[in-house]
C-alpha cells in the first residue's frame, strides 16, 4: 500500500513538473501586453545607417528608427543705410528635430515629428501611409503638401540656409490633410486636400474658438501638381513640372480674421526677423488661386533648379473688385561640388536629396542664387484698391562643407535690395522726405536712395542622426 502511495505521489509530482515546464515554454514563444493581449512577437537586428539607428525584423516586414536634426545658426548684417531701421545680429537654434518613423507593415507606414527649436514645441509631421498598391501611396495627417520643389526639399538638403522668399510666401506649408500620389521613373503625379494649419497650440486654439464661438467651416484647399523627367538616372536627370492650388480662408487663422490674406515674408534669413515685404491683411477674401512652374536638373555634381510662383486672390463679389490682385515671384539657383561628388535626385519624392560625398571625409559645394518677389499690385487700379506690399530681389553666395552623410556646415553672403513699398506695412523706414528726414510713409519718400538694402553673414552648423 504504501509502495502504491508513492507511486502515485512520484506521478504526480512528475506531471506538475512537465506541466510547469510545458508552461514555461509556451511563455517563452509568446507574450502579453500590458493589457493582457497576446502578441505576436519578432526578434529585431539593429543596425547604424549612415549614423540613422535603425531597427529591423530579419524577414525585413518591419522597421523602426529615430531621424533628428540640430541645426545652430549665426548672422551679421551690415550696409544698411544710416537712415534705416537698425538690424540686430544674432544666433538661433533654427531646428531641433525629433522623429520617429516606422514601417509596420509592408503596406503600412507612420511617422511624427516634432520641432523643439528655442524652447518652443511645434508638431511638423504626423501621418499614417498606405502603400500597398504599386506606384501609389495615400496618406492621411500633417504634413507638406507637393506643390513646390524647393519647399518639399528637406532642410537638410538646401544649397542655402533658406529657401527662397516666394516661396516662404506663397508655397503652402504642412496642413492636416488627405494626400495622394502617384510615381514611376518618367512621371510624378500628385492630389491633396488640405484642412487647417498645425503649428503649434495658438493656431489650434483659433481652431477650436472659432468652431465653438461661430460654427465655423475649417476650410479647405485643393492641390494638384504633374512632373515629367524624360531624363532620370542616376548621375542625371530633368524635372519639369508644374502645380496649381486653390485655397479658401481657414480657422487656424488669427480669431476675427478669417476671410483675410496676407502674404509677408523675412529677406531669406531667419536671425533679422523684420518682414519688409508685407501686403497687410487683405479682408473679405473669397478664393486664393496659387501656381508654379519649376524646371531643375542635375549632371553629376552639378544641380540647379529654378521656379516662378503667383497668386490670384478674389474676393467677395459684394466688394466689386475690378480684378483679381495678382502677386508674384521667382528664383534661379545652382550649385556644384568640387571635390567629385554628385547629386542625388528623389524619384519618390520629385525633389533633392543628400549629395554623395567625392572623398572619404566630405566634399565642398559652391552655390549661387537669384530672386525677386513683387507683392505689390497698384497699377491700372483706383488708389482704394492698391495694395503696396513692396517687392525685393536678392543675389546669394554660398559654400557648403559636407563632413561625412551627417554634418554640414553651410556658410551664405547675401545682397538684398527691398523697394520703397517694402515698409513692414508701415512699421519700417523706407527712405528720406524732402526734409532730409527718415520716413515710414513711401508717398513721402524723394530722391533715389529708397528701399533697405544691406548685406547679410550667415552661418548654420547641422547635425543628422
Amino acid at each position: 500500500m504504501k509502495k502504491v502511495s508513492f507511486l502515485f505521489a512520484l506521478m504526480f509530482v512528475a506531471t506538475t513538473v512537465f506541466g510547469q515546464a510545458e508552461k514555461a515554454l509556451n511563455v517563452q514563444n509568446q507574450a502579453i501586453d500590458q493589457y493582457g493581449n497576446k502578441v505576436d512577437v519578432k526578434d529585431l537586428s539593429t543596425t547604424s545607417r549612415d549614423g540613422i539607428l535603425v531597427f529591423e525584423s530579419k524577414n525585413k516586414d518591419y522597421k523602426f528608427w529615430f531621424d533628428a536634426r540640430v541645426q545652430v545658426d549665426f548672422g551679421a548684417f551690415f550696409g544698411e543705410q544710416e537712415w534705416a531701421d537698425p538690424i540686430g545680429n544674432g544666433a538661433s537654434i533654427r531646428r531641433a528635430r525629433m522623429a520617429v518613423k516606422a514601417q509596420v507593415t509592408p503596406d503600412w507606414y507612420g511617422e511624427v515629428d516634432m520641432e523643439l527649436a528655442n524652447g518652443s514645441f511645434e508638431l511638423k509631421d504626423a501621418i499614417i501611409r498606405y502603400t500597398g498598391l504599386k506606384r501609389f501611396q495615400f496618406t492621411a495627417g500633417n504634413m507638406k503638401p507637393d506643390f513646390s520643389i524647393s519647399r518639399n526639399t528637406s532642410s537638410r538638403y538646401l544649397e542655402f540656409m533658406e529657401r527662397p522668399m516666394i516661396v516662404s510666401a506663397l508655397a503652402p506649408s504642412r496642413h492636416l490633410g488627405i494626400f495622394a500620389k502617384y510615381t514611376d521613373k518618367f512621371w510624378f503625379a500628385s492630389a491633396s486636400i488640405l484642412f487647417q494649419e498645425i503649428e503649434g497650440q495658438e493656431t489650434r486654439t483659433f481652431v477650436e474658438d472659432q468652431n465653438k464661438d461661430y460654427g465655423m467651416d475649417e476650410g479647405l484647399s485643393y492641390i494638384a501638381k504633374l512632373a515629367v523627367r524624360p531624363i532620370n538616372e542616376e548621375n542625371y536627370g530633368i524635372h519639369v513640372g508644374g502645380a496649381f492650388m486653390y485655397d479658401t480662408p481657414k480657422t487656424s487663422d488669427e480669431n476675427g480674421h478669417l476671410g483675410y490674406t496676407r502674404y509677408s515674408c523675412r529677406n531669406t534669413t531667419n536671425i533679422n526677423r523684420r518682414k519688409y515685404v508685407d501686403t497687410d491683411d487683405i479682408k473679405n477674401t473669397d478664393y486664393n488661386l496659387i501656381a508654379t512652374a519649376e524646371i531643375a536638373g542635375h549632371y553629376k555634381g552639378l544641380r540647379a533648379e529654378g521656379a516662378w510662383m503667383a497668386d490670384w486672390t478674389y474676393l467677395k463679389k459684394e466688394m466689386n473688385l475690378s480684378k483679381p490682385y495678382y502677386f508674384s515671384g521667382w528664383y534661379v539657383e545652382a550649385g556644384y561640388l568640387l571635390l567629385g561628388g554628385s547629386q542625388r535626385y528623389d524619384s519618390d519624392g520629385g525633389k533633392f536629396n543628400r549629395v554623395r560625398n567625392g572623398k572619404d571625409w566630405g566634399d565642398i559645394e559652391l552655390a549661387l542664387r537669384y530672386e525677386y518677389i513683387d507683392m505689390n499690385d497698384y497699377k491700372d487700379r483706383v488708389v482704394s484698391e492698391a495694395i503696396f506690399g513692396g517687392s525685393a530681389d536678392l543675389l546669394g553666395v554660398g559654400l557648403n562643407f559636407y563632413f561625412t552623410n551627417n554634418v554640414k556646415i553651410a556658410l551664405n553672403y547675401q545682397y538684398v535690395n527691398n523697394d520703397r513699398y517694402a515698409n513692414g506695412k508701415g512699421k519700417l523706414y523706407c527712405g528720406l522726405d524732402a526734409n532730409g528726414n527718415a520716413t515710414k510713409d513711401y508717398t513721402q519718400v524723394v530722391g533715389d536712395d529708397v528701399g533697405v538694402n544691406y548685406h547679410m553673414l550667415l552661418a548654420r552648423f547641422q547635425i543628422a542622426f
